[in-house]
């Protein structure tokens, strides 16, 4: 990495263009069932909760993050009626991020562009900050254990071997995979998801995703890497067309991923918007409010959670409607 100054993205040529031939051939070839935006999931996933913890994250109308708030600030809702926040952590508590980074072919195509500038993001994060790294395509395969120290990651990321083949990019079950680990990893926990949006998985995986995605306390943060792919003219103009509308909804199921956490979705166009992106990304862990409150009803039931933040007052000027991005829901234990 010595030397290395900004990120760029590789040129075109015939080797980047028979890869996008049989990228577009691997993505409209798969039956991608689980790319739709989900619907009401038909089984719930059973978790006992003896508290409920929700990340925060106010950004005020210009999206600059809104720092200094303090518990007295912040009003939670469980199923509209306010509940007592039993658990406080400013933005200065430390927290865990896993990378999970697919290393398919896109992946490779981008290698240079997307990992170097990841390196914006370990430089954003406060030193306290935990850092893992985890790649997939047939399943999640951890490679680092969460660290503070980022010349770790960044060697971890750097020693990343991408994979050129047919192999299957199951995102849900690599997704479900993570979320098993971190259900042992206490505090503030964030993933950030490097990703086509490409998901092979089968449909009772991403079934089981859907759920666990809008009860569950992990913010996850999507980061696209298919955007600079998608100006391949290879095959004639239906392989074409399928690529394109294949590719929009792998976005459609980043979008609900990130929406259904309290997260962000980004689709970078270039080297220098992967570094943007990693940039915004490490502000948004850093700038994450940890709250919590006891289940008031143990009905087994799956409760909709909503956070309201009080304006603050600064001289004659009063902030404006702040945006406030956190979980949507959690189930409640049952007796």
């Amino acid at each position: 990495m010595s030397g290395w100054t900004s990120p760029r993205m590789p040129k075109a040529s015939h080797g980047v263009r028979f890869l996008l031939f049989l990228l577009a051939l691997f993505v409209w070839s798969k039956t991608l069932q689980a790319q739709e935006a989900p619907s009401v999931a038909g089984q719930a996933i059973k978790v006992k909760v003896a508290r409920v913890n929700v990340g925060v994250v106010v950004t005020d109308e210009k999206g600059k993050f809104v720092e200094g708030l303090g518990r007295e600030c912040f009003h939670v809702f469980d199923n509209g009626a306010e509940q007592p926040i039993t658990e406080f952590a400013s933005i200065e508590e430390p927290g865990q991020v896993l990378l999970l980074v697919e290393s398919g072919p896109a992946a490779y195509f981008l290698q240079d562009a997307n990992l170097f500038a990841a390196n914006t993001m370990l430089k954003g994060l406060s030193s306290g900050d935990r850092v893992a790294v985890v790649t997939y395509t047939d399943s999640a395969q951890a490679i680092l254990d969460f660290t503070a120290d980022k010349s770790a990651t960044q060697s971890a990321l750097d020693a990343i071997r991408f994979n050129l083949g047919f192999a299957d990019l199951n995102l849900s079950i690599s997704l479900n995979t993570v979320l098993d680990w971190l259900e042992r990893v206490p505090g503030k926990k964030t993933v950030v998801m490097v990703s086509t949006g490409v998901d092979t998985s089968p449909a009772a995986a991403a079934g089981a995703l859907q759920t666990r995605l809008q009860i569950g306390d992990v913010r996850i943060l999507c980061v696209s890497t298919s955007g600079p792919l998608r100006n391949g003219k290879q095959g004639n103009k239906v392989k074409i067309q399928q690529t394109q509308e294949q590719f929009q909804a792998a976005d459609q199921l980043l979008q609900w991923i990130a929406q259904a956490t309290g997260g962000r979705a980004y689709f970078p166009l270039s080297g220098k918007a992967f570094e943007e992106t990693y940039r915004d990304i490490a502000q948004i862990v850093r700038h994450e409010y940890s709250l919590a409150f006891a289940p008031p009803a143990a009905d087994g039931a799956v409760h909709k959670i909503d956070v309201k933040v009080d304006s603050v007052v600064r001289g004659k000027d009063k902030s404006g409607e702040y945006r406030v991005d956190h979980r949507r829901a959690y189930q409640a234990p049952k007796e």
